[in-house]
């Protein structure tokens, strides 16, 4: 909440300016119709060393965007250090509703798979570091575990990720309720907008007067997937069991015993992979971790120490 509030947001923002100064929009053409709207930045020809080829791309939560302030916090420090930066918005995030005729949900995962391989595509020289916050840390978990992305993926990095979908539900039921009201809002609104970018293919009139997240994804589960209900379609996107077993490159998750949405215990719950590191602390609340005014987080410092470590490792080699 204290990195969305003035005057940290303007903080952040004036600390990216430069990063931001060098954006430009990209549409990534992810496989089967697909696009997905990234903003990138090209590393300054003087900060790069002569073999450093590097490029982060970064992926924000649910109902955030590739301009929230923690994805611009953390990429203005990647890019600062010397670093070419992809911010990329998931279907239906930032202002890309009419992209896609087809409604967000979070098993798209073909599609951030074929965002990843475009972006090599686009960069073939270059070793990929992927960075998520809660769902798009899940997404890009789930991502350097697909056999179909790309081998230039040096590491993974994932800032609270959602581990159980399930547990996230009912811990946002259960919990404070301005995040329960503060992801209704949000929602609703991109779903009203997504009716006014396809008005012949969707109509959610029914479904904002609900007011609640449970009966909300069941109804749109049943109306805009192909998964037999709820719970099937959160098992679809859970990290736990056997999911991160077969992680292709190394991979890092930062989570808080004090997030109020990611409960730390479903940490046990992951596969043992020799891949996989976790770092939990005792505070730092859901994709926070902000411990100076202004400054970068813990989790900005942190993804960067983990990506430079990645970086430096052989290709092929474990980080």
């Amino acid at each position: 909440m204290l990195g969305n509030l003035p005057p940290q947001g303007w903080l952040i923002r004036r600390r990216a300016a430069a990063l931001l100064a060098a954006s430009s929009e990209l549409v990534l053409e992810c496989g089967e119709g697909v696009r997905l709207q990234g903003f990138y930045s090209a590393a300054p020809y003087s900060r790069r060393q002569t073999d450093n080829r590097r490029l982060a791309v970064l992926l924000h939560g649910w109902e955030g965007s590739a301009d929230s302030s923690y994805v611009l916090s953390c990429a203005a420090l990647l890019y600062g250090r010397g670093s070419s930066v992809l911010r990329l918005n998931l279907r239906d995030h930032g202002a890309t509703h009419a992209l896609n005729r087809g409604l967000f949900h979070s098993c798209r995962l073909p599609e951030i798979v074929g965002a990843i391989r475009a972006a090599s595509a686009r960069a073939p020289q270059a070793r990929l570091c992927l960075g998520g916050f809660s769902l798009g840390g899940n997404f890009m978990l789930r991502v350097a575990a697909d056999d179909g992305a790309p081998s230039t993926i040096a590491g993974v990095v994932a800032i609270s990720p959602v581990i159980d979908p399930a547990a996230t539900l009912l811990a946002l039921e259960r919990g404070l309720g301005f995040y329960r009201r503060y992801f209704v809002r949000r929602w609703s609104r991109s779903l009203r907008i997504k009716q006014r970018a396809w008005p012949d293919s969707h109509d959610f009139e029914d479904l904002l007067p609900l007011k609640d997240l449970r009966q909300m994804t069941a109804a749109l589960v049943e109306r805009c997937t192909e998964y037999r209900g709820l719970e099937a379609y959160l098992m679809g996107y859970a990290l736990t069991g056997e999911r991160l077993a077969t992680l292709h490159a190394s991979a890092a998750i930062l989570l808080a015993s004090d997030d109020p949405i990611i409960p730390a215990a479903d940490l046990q719950r992951l596969a043992q992979n020799p891949l996989l590191s976790i770092l939990r602390t005792d505070y730092g609340g859901h994709c926070g971790f902000m411990d100076r005014w202004g400054q970068p987080s813990f989790a900005d410092r942190y993804m960067l120490e983990q990506f430079e470590r990645f970086w430096s490792a052989e290709p092929g080699a474990r980080a």
